[in-house]
């Protein structure tokens, strides 16, 4: 189990200081994050540092995970697309289903905390299950620029109820939401399995073991197989670049229980690249291995982040983190991230000439990749590390409570 003091190397003793000093404000309450899945995605993988490291602050949180069947995440999976922009058949039983598994849940979830944390849609409307005795915030990942307005509308009179919302961008504020709205940018954990050194000889033998071969350099994009991080727009991208670079491409994307959409994507992802599997040029991967993201992502010579939409994309967090040139979208909180031409080149998500341009050129100039991957991990060092991220949720509770009385 990690604690505090093992960061110290890493972001510095007053860091850390500061931290604990903040937390002596909340000493004696007891806070709780909920959301709809253990492992597989971002948010997930936040909370599973960040509520050991809150204890180890003594600050004491708890994490609770929503429990759904096939037709609550299939449902969620629509307004989670449709909250982006997606269209969506929003019926009376669609509706239904998402209240009654909240409501069903609540049942047997008793809330005696001092503040509640929300995580993205899925837990949205259990705040109506409960005689709301405490602050309660909803922390939204994704990115609510241009939702559907028939889902939001829906969705606006749970939201409504919340003492704050959280984005992950100035971009993403809602001025049609007479609620407080407070921008976090998310973080990676530097000591994870997903991001901790690994030396040049265990990346090989990891890859290895995954059939990963090293003759030649290989590209890749870490994501879910989903219709958003337009991975069979990588893969057109790819034959473009191995036109002028004899390279390979990995894309690697875990299959979230709250995603029944990742294997369908999937399946069209293998088609689209189907001549390129078979030769071994492209390789896909849904296995569930945080050591082996992390030796993909620290042997690729450029990691792709090809999102059509993204809420904050903490891929590219982790890509920059590595020393790694990151080629990504201008979308979501991914330009908070990259400063054009200095830690990586930012491009539109359409532009599939752009992309596969650059790319080669980082695959041909060595040196300029090691430049931008210098100023692209002290950037994640500055901004984007989980004790910032912690410091910042410190903040947040202690403000609901004071505001409160």
């Amino acid at each position: 189990m990690l604690r505090l003091e093992d960061y110290l190397h890493i972001v510095g003793d007053e860091e850390i200081a500061r931290i604990l000093r903040k937390a002596r404000k909340l000493y004696g309450r007891h806070f709780v994050h909920m959301n709809s899945t253990y492992h597989g995605g971002g948010v997930a993988e936040m909370l599973t540092t960040l509520v050991p490291l809150t204890n180890d602050a003594n600050v004491d949180v708890g994490w609770r995970i929503l429990h759904g069947n096939s037709d609550f995440f299939a449902i969620t999976k629509q307004f989670h697309n449709s909250m982006q922009g997606a269209d969506i058949r929003l019926t009376e039983a669609k509706k239904q289903i998402f209240l009654d598994t909240n409501r069903q849940f609540s049942i047997f979830t008793h809330i005696d905390h001092d503040a509640v944390v929300i995580h993205d849609p899925q837990p949205l409307p259990l705040i109506r299950n409960y005689q709301k005795t405490q602050p309660w915030i909803w922390r939204c990942h994704i990115d609510i620029s241009e939702p559907n307005r028939e889902l939001w509308d829906f969705l606006k009179q749970f939201i409504i109820r919340y003492d704050m919302v959280i984005i992950s961008s100035d971009d993403y504020r809602k001025p049609d939401l007479p609620v407080e709205q407070r921008v976090i940018e998310p973080a990676i954990n530097p000591l994870s399995a997903k991001n901790e050194e690994l030396t040049d000889e265990h990346v090989g033998s990891i890859l290895g073991n995954f059939g990963i071969p090293l003759d030649k350099p290989f590209i890749t994009q870490i994501s879910r197989f989903d219709p958003w991080k337009d991975p069979m727009g990588v893969v057109d991208m790819y034959r473009k670049v191995r036109e002028k670079v004899d390279c390979r491409l990995v894309m690697c994307g875990s299959m979230a229980s709250d995603d029944p959409e990742g294997y369908d994507v999937y399946e069209k992802t293998r088609e689209r690249a189907g001549d390129l599997i078979d030769s071994g040029n492209v390789i896909l991967i849904t296995y569930e291995s945080n050591i082996m993201v992390n030796a993909i992502q620290r042997a690729a010579s450029v990691i792709i982040q090809k999102s059509l939409r993204e809420g904050f994309g903490l891929t590219v967090t982790e890509g920059l983190w590595k020393e790694k040139p990151v080629v990504a979208s201008r979308v979501g909180g991914i330009p908070l991230q990259i400063e054009d031409g200095e830690s990586g080149f930012l491009l539109e998500p359409g532009d599939v000439e752009g992309f596969a341009d650059r790319t080669v050129e980082l695959l041909q100039d060595p040196e300029l990749a090691g430049s931008m991957g210098v100023k692209g991990r002290e950037r994640v060092r500055k901004r984007f590390l989980i004790t910032r991220l912690l410091s910042d949720y410190l903040d947040l509770i202690t403000d609901v409570l004071e505001a409160r009385g």
